[in-house]
This record gives structure tokens, sequence and C-alpha cells, in this order.
């Protein structure tokens, strides 16, 4: 009977697996909060301290650091709380040390199979919508790779606080690896267009029924990072969030086009600047593909809708520091100083 039992749990195990029931595994269980009383401690401390009030109607999409909660948690709260919609979007990051052990893919879209992820509050459901999207692209379009999403932590960032304020929230990650500005838009055009026709099966509408997220951190400074153009001082410091603040106000605020998307990618991507080869944002690729995706399913509204941006916040770990909560079971994952440090952003995207 022993054996029997045994036998069974391995078959629904194995079952499980098979029929896509796992859960996708935690990545960063420092940086992130994995627990409901510690996650509660955060969100009641960041709601308690706001000065602001944050009112964003016509919301339908949205960019959000992904850096340690400590660090960045006054970033992400403006946004999240905004965010109504019960069915969100995720575009993540790539990052290179990910990138390096999935063989660097180039030009592509990467999915994943999980049928959850994980939150503090329980698991957050996948929405159909990435199996409907799977179906509907050009497989050179995308790969299918669990281990990119498991070793990836750009995108978990953001499931912590959806479902702090939706326990019904369904997500469909995305990450997007590098590629040039014309794949960019090819993909997230042929994207777009797979995403309307979901609408409309579905009768959704953007912003109310489902959101569009993108994960991203700004600049990443210091000598670790090969970037240490301006010097390790406090004018060093001074300039290059004065640039990043140049970057997010002149590409990410105001009417959002193709073009304006062009030329922010020529700021990432040290198109425009001599003496940089690199911004060292990392989030050059997932920004520029979200906006291009999200300009052309407005476009295809049609009625004249715009999307306009703005941005709600913008700071760094070293100007922020770490926020003063203690045994909530999260901590930092690197220093911050002069010689390191890293900054990061949230922007609102309404449809006008």
């Amino acid at each position: 009977m022993k054996n029997l039992l045994i036998a069974l749990v391995i078959i629904m195990n194995i079952g499980a697996f098979i029929f896509g029931e796992e859960v996708r595994p935690v990545r960063d269980d420092i940086g992130f909060c994995w627990n409901a009383e510690g996650m509660n401690r955060l969100m009641e401390f960041l709601k308690s301290t706001e000065k602001e009030k944050f009112t964003l109607p016509g919301l339908v999409a949205g960019i959000s650091a992904h850096d340690d909660y400590l660090y960045a948690g006054r970033i992400y709260y403006p946004l999240f709380k905004n965010i109504k919609a019960p069915e969100v979007v995720i575009f993540g990051v790539t990052h290179g040390t990910v990138r390096k052990e999935i063989g660097d893919p180039q030009g592509k879209l990467i999915f994943d199979e999980f049928s959850y992820w994980p939150s503090p509050f329980g698991k957050v459901e996948v929405s159909p919508l990435r199996e409907y999207l799977k179906s509907k692209l050009d497989p050179a379009l995308f790969l299918v790779n669990n281990k990119a999403h498991e070793l990836e932590h750009s995108i978990e960032a953001m499931v912590p606080f959806l479902h702090y304020y939706n326990r019904d929230v369904r997500i469909t990650p995305i990450m997007v690896a590098p590629m040039d500005f014309d794949t960019m838009k090819t993909i997230s055009s042929r994207l777009s267009k797979v995403l309307m026709d979901y609408l409309k099966e579905k009768n959704l509408e953007i912003g109310k029924d489902i959101f569009f997220l993108i994960s991203a951190d700004a600049n990443h400074y210091g000598k670790d990072f090969n970037n240490v153009i301006y010097g390790e001082d406090a004018e060093a410091h001074r300039k290059g969030t004065e640039r990043d603040r140049k970057i997010a106000g002149t590409c990410l605020s105001g009417l959002m086009t193709d073009e304006k998307v062009h030329n922010l990618t020529g700021e990432l991507w040290g198109v425009t600047y001599k003496d940089f080869k690199d911004t060292y944002w990392c989030g050059k690729y997932s920004i520029p593909f979200g906006l291009l995706t999200v300009i052309d399913l407005v476009r295809q509204l049609g009625k004249g809708k715009e999307l306009t941006g703005e941005i709600l916040r913008i700071s760094d770990t070293y100007t922020g520091g770490v926020l003063p909560l203690t045994q909530t079971g999260m901590g930092i994952t690197a220093p911050f100083s002069l010689k390191h440090w890293v900054s990061f952003l949230s922007a609102a995207f309404y449809l006008k």
C-alpha cells in the first residue's frame, strides 16, 4: 500500500508538470517580499508616509522599477495603487547574466509554460492570453523557455505589488531579448495586432480590463558596471542622475509616438551621445518594445486616440537609501555609495 501511495504521488507530480500546473519558483528571496505579513507592513508603511496624491484617470500602461523593495518601494507605490485592470501583460528585461545562461537569444520574445507565479498571498494565475499569443504569433518571433523565466527577476518583482491590490489578477509574462529598432517595430506591430484580436474576441477594454506593465530599472553606475564616465564623487552622481532625468523627461513624457520611442533608443543605446557607448539602463529593450506595442494598439483603436506619458517618480539607491523597515523577510541585494548606485523610475501612460 505504501508503495502504491508513493507511485500515485509521483504520477500526480508528473501529470502536474506535463499539464503545466507547476508554480514558477522564486528567484530573488532577498530583495523582494514573499510573506504576507512583511508585504502588508511594507504597504502600510508606504501608505502612511506618502505625501502626494496620485489620481491617474485613463491609465493603460506603466513603467515600474524592479529593484529591491527597500530601495525602490516609494517608486513602485504610486503606479501600482492605481492599476485596476484584472489582467496585466508584463514586459520584462532579459538581463545579460540570464542571456548568457540561455544562449544569448536576439530579436525574440520569451514566454514561459508555468500555470502560476508566486506571491506572498498565494499564487497568481497566468492568463489564457499567453497561450493565445503563442498560437497566433509566428513561431520565429518567440521562444518558450522556463529556465529563462526562472533565472530572471524583472517580472517576478511586479507580482507581489499587483497581487496586493487585486487577489484575482492574472498575468501574461513576456521577456524581451535584445533587438534592433526595425526588429522591434516588426515584432511589436505583429504582437499588437494579435492583442487587438484578443481584446475584440473577449470584448475587453484597454486600461479597464487589461493593463500593460513594463519592468525596468534605469542607470547602473560604478566600476562593477564598467560605467564611471563622470568619476566616482558627488558631482559624478549629480551628472549621472541629471542625465537620467533628462532622458525620462524628454522621451517618456507627453505625447508618445514611434519617433519619440526611436529617439529613446538613441539615448539608451548610446547613439546620440558620443561619450557613451551605453547608458547602462537595464530597460533599454523592454521599455521601447513595450511602448511601441501599446502605441500601435492605441493606434488600432482609432477615433483620434493617443498615448500620453507622465513621470511619477524617479530616484536612485544613493539618494533614497534604504527604507527603515526591519524583520520583514526583505533585505538588499547590493550596496549603495557614490561608487555604486542604481537609478529607477515609475511612469504612467494614459489614453487620450
